[in-house]
Order: C-alpha cells, then structure tokens, then sequence
C-alpha cells in the first residue's frame, strides 16, 4: 500500500476550473511520466485552477476522492495504445457517455495528449474533443484562459492555440514543440510516494534532452519530436538538488531519447553522483557507451544493462542504425569484463530481412553467449525479441505487418538455436519465453497478437473507434482482423492532417533509402539535410 506526502491541496471555494488529468494505467507507471507530472503542477500554479490525479482502474482522485463527472475537463495522457480501452472504461465506469456526440453541456470537456495521440488521433476522434498534438508546455494556460473564456461553447477558439486539433472541427494541426528547454517548465517540489514499509517508490524527473537527432528509422518518437533540444547543466543540477531538498528523493531519472546527445553526459552523471544521487539513465547510444560509463552503471546499483542492437549490421544500416558490429563487441566486452548482466533487444520483420539474415542473428547471439563465457559463466544474458511494428510518420509506415511471415521467422530463429537445449516456459507478461538455466540465458518473445493490436491501433482510422468502444483490448484477434490497415505510397493517411513540420519529400525518400540500405547521417555529424522547415535554430545542425 502507498501512502504519499506534499500533495497539493486548495479550497475548493476558490477555484474556477477544476481539472482531473488521468493516466489510464496504473499507479505505478503514472510515477514514470514526467509530461503527466509537469501539467499537474503547471495547473496547480494557477490560483483559479486546482489539478488533480486519477489513475486506472479508479475513478475518482487521488487528492480529494472527486469522481470523474464533477470536474470541469478531464485530460487523458495516452502513451501506448491499450490505454484507449482503459479510458472507455473508466468513462463508462463514472456514466459520462463515451461518444462526444451524446455528451451534454453538463459533462467534462474532454481532451487527450501523449505520443499516441500526437502521432495518430484519429481512432479516438469520435470520443474526444480536443487533442493536444505534441509537447503541452507552450499552450497550457492559454487553454485554460479559452475554457474559462468560452467554456465548451465555441470550440474553434481552442483552434487558435498551436497544437489543438478539435475532432468535431477536423483542423489542419501544426505540432507544437518547445524550442527553449531552459524557460519551460520544470518541476522543483514533487510529491513523495512511499511504501508500506515507508521506502521512497519514485524518482526525480531531469527533463535532459527533448527530441533525437540520429532518424532511425522505425523510431516513432524519434520523427515526432525533432529537432533536438537541452537543459544547460547548471539547471539540471539546480533542479535536482532543490526537488532532494524538498522531497527526500534521492533517485534521479535522466529524461531523454538519447541522453548521450547531452553536450555535458559524463559530466551531469559524475555531478549527479558526486552529490551522492543514485542515478538512473535509461537509454544510450552503443558507440557513446565507454568503459568509464559502464562502471558508472554499475555504481549506480545497477545489475543488468540493456542493449538496443535491432539485429545484424546489413539490417541495422538499412534502417539508419549505423553502428559497426566491433563497436557493439567492444561494449559487450567490456560489460562482461566489470560483471555486468546483460540484456539484449532485436527486432525482427524488417523489410529485405531475408531467412539468412534470421539465422544470422541466431548464430551471433550464440557468439554472444560464447563471449560471455570467457569472462564469467554466471552472468545472466536475456535476449527480448519483438516484431517491428510500423508506425504513422516513420518511413515504416507504408510497411505491412504480416504475422505468417513473423511466425516463419521465429520458427527458423528457434530452429538455429536449437543446441541451446531451450525449455519453454510457457506465456508470461513478455509473451513467449524459452529459457535454459544452465547457460543463464533467457529468451523472450514479444506477444505477435499484442503486436497486431498495436499495429491496428497505431496506425488505424477513425473506423478503429468502434472496436474500441465495443469491444475489449483482450477480444480475440478475430475481432480485429476487419481493422486491418494497408497503405501503399501515395494513399491518403489517417494522420495527414497532423503536420510535424517535415518537408513533403522527406519521409518518402528515406523509405526508398531504407529499400536501398542508404544512410542518412545524423544532424549531429553533418550539414542540414532540410528535413523539417523549422531547424533554423537546433543546435545540433
């Protein structure tokens, strides 16, 4: 059981809008959301405005008990796509009517924001009325100016913010991006989450870098959000420092795409833990990662590093993940040499990704293993294998999802590796698992039906609403079969409305350069290849 301390509080007598924002996932992931915390306390900011948290399956808040039909607007903050059916449950749940069309004048304004809604609103176009297209700091308080000014009576004023696309109006939308990390806000006083056993559960949030600048090129995010932006590093300091001394928090979470972009990484980490910071840092570039950084890991109580290989080099390159394999050879090496457990990520369904390509990634995990064994044998090694799942604004996106052929290549997969004697564990939270303990080595398959569900939801219409409202996330894939998209180039796309502000040929040429294994160099390395019209002013161009 959680109990938290320094939640905000207001009497309720002097407020004019009373916002609930809801993570439609539960408790324990809404603590990993730095976007859902930075509009809790923007609202909160604000004296005629009081901003409160509800998180799935419940429906009423977690500061006051208020349930979801007493508040003003509510706001869904969508980061994968299972999270629609949670918010049509909860909607039901508290009797507000899910289509937008039943709703009254006597029901929330409602509004949805998340990379899943930037990427691609449509499938909840019919449940939603407007739809926060990119990063929420620029616009916040001139949305709630517009709801105190008009409240759900004219809805094309909320038009007239940038980033606000109004379903019913069906806007052309400009993603809206904020261009300096230091003047936006950031949070200095979190809340305190702790445990039955009065242990701190949650972390600071360092808002490092926004935005990734290297284009691979089935990395939704990584299209959605460029250019690259960061936080100086006397901020980032200022800020970890004053939310510790507010909150007693003494575990740092490093937010970003790709944190080794930071012009100061070694140096924010070695502050961070010089201040004695236990330090987190989810993601990093292989050929950024040194011996130095790894023993920073490790003194970071970390037991297990992960590596984001995607697959073999003809594979990688194609998809403008241009990492040579001695550089990767080199980081695994060395991680085995410190003791370091090791934690692989490919991915397989990659167009020109051939029965050979499969069993070559087989054989180097193989090698992998082999590697492993020289250093230490007790070291544990998993490998997680997923489908490629294409996604709208990515040169992906005109890319079929075909599960048969998924299917025949994990098949082949499985056969080359197998003298590894693998037992198969059955279906767990992954999806498929092999393991063989002897050898510390365990394989997970990411579920194929998830990942078609995914792929439905993802990059689907407006005609998805209806699976979404009638039926559950765990419906049998029969039930979806119907939704199936297909695109070729050329078709008009859900998502053509929502404008990220790339230059019409862009993302078609980098289609044709991932078919031809073409590279295209990242915005670090090389002039500006005029992706986007708006770059004037990245600092990594």
């Amino acid at each position: 059981m959680l109990h938290e301390e320094n939640i905000i509080s207001k009497p309720l007598e002097d407020i004019d809008v009373r916002v609930g924002i809801i993570f439609p996932d539960y408790y324990k992931n809404s603590l990993l959301s730095l976007g859902y915390q930075i509009i809790y306390y923007m609202l909160n900011e604000r004296n005629d405005c009081f901003c409160e948290r509800i998180v799935f399956p419940h429906t009423k808040s977690i500061e006051t008990n208020t349930p979801l039909n007493e508040f003003d607007i509510l706001s869904f903050s969508i980061h994968h796509t299972t999270g629609y059916f949670n918010m049509i449950e909860m909607l039901k749940k508290d009797g507000i009517p899910v289509l937008r069309e039943d709703r009254t004048e006597d029901d929330p304004l409602i509004i949805a924001g998340g990379p899943c809604i930037t990427a691609n609103p449509m499938p909840v176009k019919d449940f939603i009325d407007i739809c926060w297209i990119g990063e929420v700091e620029n616009g916040l308080y001139e949305f709630v100016d517009t709801y105190k000014k008009f409240k759900k009576d004219h809805l094309e004023e909320f038009t007239k913010i940038e980033g606000l696309y109004v379903p019913k109006l069906n806007n052309p939308t400009n993603i809206t991006l904020i261009s300096d990390m230091n003047e936006k806000y950031h949070v200095y006083k979190p809340f305190t989450a702790k445990d039955e056993d009065n242990n701190i559960v949650n972390t600071i949030h360092l808002d490092v870098l926004r935005g990734c600048s290297h284009g691979c090129r089935f990395c939704m995010a990584g299209y959605l959000y460029k250019p690259s932006r960061e936080t100086d590093f006397d901020k980032l300091i200022e800020i970890a420092e004053e939310s510790r001394k507010y909150s007693g928090i003494n575990k740092v979470s490093l937010v970003g795409p790709d944190l080794s972009d930071f012009s100061k990484f070694f140096e924010l980490i070695k502050a961070l833990h010089s201040r004695d910071f236990n330090v987190h840092i989810p993601s990093v570039r292989l050929e950024k990662i040194t011996k130095e950084l790894l023993v920073l890991f490790k003194n970071s109580r970390l037991d297990r590093f992960d590596i984001a290989q995607e697959s073999i080099y003809k594979i990688r390159k194609s998809v403008n993940k241009d990492v040579p394999d001695d550089v990767i050879q080199n980081v695994v090496e060395t991680a085995f040499d410190i003791g370091l457990n090791l934690k692989f990520l490919f991915l397989i369904g990659f167009p020109n990704e051939t029965e050979e390509d499969i069993r070559d990634l087989a054989k180097y995990i193989k090698s992998i293993l082999k590697t492993r064994d020289k250093y230490d044998k007790n070291l544990e090694v998993d490998f997680r294998i997923s489908p490629v799942v294409p996604k709208p604004h990515t040169p992906f996106q005109w890319e079929p999802l075909d599960i048969d052929i998924i299917n025949y290549k994990i098949d082949v997969f499985l056969d080359e590796l197998s003298d590894l004697d693998l037992d198969f564990i059955g279906k767990t939270m992954f999806g498929l698992s092999y393991i063989n303990y002897s050898i510390n080595a365990r394989f997970d398959f990411n579920s194929n039906e998830d990942c078609i569900k995914d792929y439905i939801l993802s990059c689907g219409g407006s005609e998805v609403g209806e699976l979404i409202m009638n039926k559950s996330y765990d419906s049998p894939l029969s039930e979806w079969e119907n939704y199936f998209p297909r695109y070729e180039i050329g078709d008009e796309l859900p998502w053509d409305g929502i404008n990220l502000g790339y230059r019409d040929s862009f993302i078609p040429r980098e289609h044709r350069k991932m078919l031809k294994a073409k590279i295209t160099q990242w915005c670090g390395e090389s002039p500006c290849y005029n992706c986007k019209d708006n770059c004037d002013d990245n600092p990594f161009v």
